[in-house]
């Protein structure tokens, strides 16, 4: 109905004779502004990730609503296959489904959109993993995971503008490494932690884990010249070692030995480190640095039931969490020293005798109270 309009074409729009132009575009809320639009479609709106943002959503529909603000009868479409209970869909299903207004919800099961998909092909699905089956052909929201984390929460801890700490003799610290091969699409992070007490009333102590340093590399990159990057770091800190995950490809402890830093296999998986952090990020004994992409990784951890019943706190599909590991990985790390180090405190201190004023006398082998 337009080839004979298109005046111009390009790799990812084209224009018309009209003065309209058609373009593809990612879901980023800076690209889209500074357009009048007379119609926008979000697709996949409920799988949208950004590692820059926490709410890439909200921000690029909010962005886009003042270029429609001119054309009275610009139209906004939304269409995806449900997913978790949080987001600008799931937001939009709760306030309009099923009510009268300016705003249409329509929700159907993939054979009503579309009767050529074969029903034993659902079949199969739906005895596969059902609670996936569901929200993929069903058009249910998912109920089997939830949010791990709120971001007022992860905000509460930030001290804003504060991107990094320097060394500090005072402070012992702790290291943690998220490690990658340098292919693929998995970062090689790096958090450096230490943890701070001070006097609660004069009676108990308090403590706060202070996040001092992150650094990320993404892919490409040489694992060797990352591991000699990251050993400057740790020598600059006083750490002689550092934790990491059991990294299939098994040359971290290697490399990092090359450049005298010693590497430990992390006990702990990743779901139990988010597990133990969480309770200090709630309690806001967490002193976290100004980071988006820290903050955009942690907000996106998900909550998931595994079939076992076991808890699995991950990323989303085509998300990210290499950065939120390494943190709570050196954070959970520095709680557990300092529970070595209490017992080293209280294993190593002398206390000092006590005169309960008893005497022996060795005519009789008693004892008795002086008077």
């Amino acid at each position: 109905m337009l080839a004979q309009m298109i005046e111009n074409e390009r790799a990812e729009s084209f224009d018309l004779t009209n003065g309209v132009t058609l373009e593809v575009g990612t879901n980023s809320y800076r690209s889209v502004r500074g357009y009048s639009f007379a119609a926008v479609l979000c697709d996949e709106l409920a799988f949208w990730r950004s590692e820059d943002s926490a709410s890439p959503d909200f921000e690029v529909l909010a962005a886009i609503k003042p270029g429609m603000a001119t054309i009275p009868t610009a139209m906004l479409l939304c269409a995806s296959s449900p997913y978790s209970r949080r987001g600008a869909l799931y937001d939009a299903h709760a306030r309009h489904y099923g009510k009268d207004g300016q705003i249409l919800v329509w929700q159907a099961a993939t054979r009503i959109m579309n009767p050529s998909v074969p029903q034993s092909f659902i079949d199969e699905e739906m005895d596969k993993d059902p609670a996936s089956a569901r929200a993929e052909y069903l058009a249910e929201f998912r109920t089997d995971f939830e949010s791990f984390i709120e971001i007022e929460k992860i905000r509460a801890c930030i001290t804003p503008g504060v991107y990094e700490r320097p060394p500090d003799r005072r402070n012992r610290y702790f290291a943690f490494v998220d490690p990658s091969g340098g292919s693929g699409q998995d970062s090689f992070c790096l958090a450096i932690a230490h943890k701070e007490a001070a006097p609660l009333d004069g009676k108990r102590r308090t403590e706060t884990l202070v996040l001092d340093l992150v650094r990320e590399r993404k892919p490409p990159f040489s694992p060797e010249a990352v591991c000699e990057e990251f050993a400057d770091l740790l020598r600059k800190y006083r750490c002689t070692s550092v934790r990491g995950d059991r990294y299939a490809g098994g040359f971290p402890p290697d490399c990092f030995k090359k450049f005298g830093i010693n590497y430990e296999a992390s006990d702990k998986t990743k779901s139990e480190l988010f597990v133990d952090l969480l309770p200090h990020i709630n309690s806001q004994m967490v002193d976290l640095l100004d980071n988006e992409r820290m903050i955009a990784q942690f907000v996106a951890l998900e909550r998931r039931t595994s079939p076992n019943g076991k808890d699995q706190i991950t990323h989303p599909p085509a998300g990210h969490d290499d950065l939120a590991n390494a943190i709570a990985g050196v954070l959970c790390r520095a709680l557990e020293k300092r529970s070595a180090d209490d017992r080293h405190h209280w294993a190593s201190h002398t206390f000092p005798k006590v005169n309960l004023g008893f005497e022996r006398f060795k005519t009789r082998g008693v004892y008795r109270r002086r008077r």
